[in-house]
């Protein structure tokens, strides 16, 4: 079974810009069909707009996502009731001197809150499954790693 996932990008020239300098704006839109438009520029570090999403955020943000998501199935499958995830990742991004750059390691951080003090160590286990069902960490070529806590609700 295959899905088709469209995104249009666009861009255009400020007046002020110089074609032959390192000047040329970052900022963009992507338009996906029935969605917001999203505003995207580069990162801080690579002359971009540091109020607007850059695509190494973008990148992390998909696979936190997509890691809570898968996450949150098999907890379902295994009848463990979340009632609580947050998750702060980290993305570490080296660029080598000739300006080329590649993401080395991601590394998330859920913390879950269950109902079930009994059920803590399957919730634990449960981000491999996760891991290995994620559609992005599958598409990456870095290790996605795991720093995951669990903890039960209590009011």
């Amino acid at each position: 079974m295959k899905h088709l996932f469209k995104a249009e990008l666009n861009w255009t020239s400020k007046k002020e810009e110089n074609p032959t300098s390192k000047t040329y704006s970052k900022s963009h839109q992507i338009k996906i069909e029935g969605k917001p438009v999203l505003d995207v520029s580069a990162a801080k570090a690579f002359k971009g707009d540091p109020a607007l999403y850059n695509p190494e955020d973008l990148l992390l943000s998909s696979l936190v996502s997509c890691h809570m998501m898968s996450y949150l199935y098999v907890c379902s499958q295994n009848g463990i009731e979340v009632l609580e995830y947050i998750d702060n990742a980290e993305a570490t991004l080296e660029v080598s001197t000739d300006g080329r750059g590649r993401f080395v390691e991601v590394c998330l951080k859920p913390k879950v809150k269950i109902s079930n003090p009994s059920q803590i160590e399957l919730a634990l286990e449960l981000h491999f499954k996760a891991n290995q069902l994620c559609f992005i960490a599958n598409s990456c070529n870095f290790p996605v790693l795991h720093d995951a806590s669990c903890e039960v609700f209590t009011i």
